[in-house]
């Protein structure tokens, strides 16, 4: 009885070690591998996005994040009303999201892009190490374009407005 005991307690202290040095190997792992880090970083920024959204009511209007453009010089601007927009989107009202700011949906897009390509490349970073190279620079470029994508009426409006202060 006590012999059975005494394997069950090193046993048991056995099973707790192997779990302590995962965790420590995970540690390490992540503070050796910045991909991951910033992986984990941005997925955490879009997810408070998506909470933000979920958080913050159309209906109340009651959003802590103003327009500063609109604030200083009372018109508003290429991304008025997309907090609007994305709080109706996460509510599943498309249509109503387009009148809050046309843009609303390929911006929401391409957060939704990026949270699946976030978690889709730190698992392919970790299960194929021998392509790790080639992954963060097809990262690279494929993000890049798919921003570029998203985000060009916007560049296009802050190259505008600054092309017409210098003029």
């Amino acid at each position: 009885m006590i012999v059975s005991r005494s394997m069950i307690v090193f046993k048991n202290m056995l099973l707790s070690e192997r779990k302590n040095n995962t965790a420590q190997n995970l540690k390490v792992k992540l503070r050796n591998e910045p991909y991951l880090i910033i992986n984990i970083f941005f997925a955490g920024v879009i997810l408070v996005i998506f909470a933000y959204s979920g958080i913050f009511s159309p209906e109340k209007d009651n959003y802590p994040v103003v327009c500063i453009h609109e604030k200083l010089t009372g018109q508003p601007c290429v991304s008025c009303g997309l907090s609007h927009s994305f709080s109706l989107i996460v509510r599943g009202r498309v249509e109503e999201a387009y009148h809050w700011n046309s843009y609303g949906m390929r911006i929401f897009l391409f957060f939704v892009a990026q949270l699946v390509l976030r978690v889709a490349f730190s698992i392919f970073y970790l299960k194929y190490p021998d392509t790790r190279k080639q992954l963060i620079i097809v990262d690279c470029i494929g993000s890049g374009i798919i921003f570029f994508v998203a985000f060009w009426p916007f560049i296009v409006s802050i190259i505008t407005g600054v092309l017409s202060t210098v003029s």
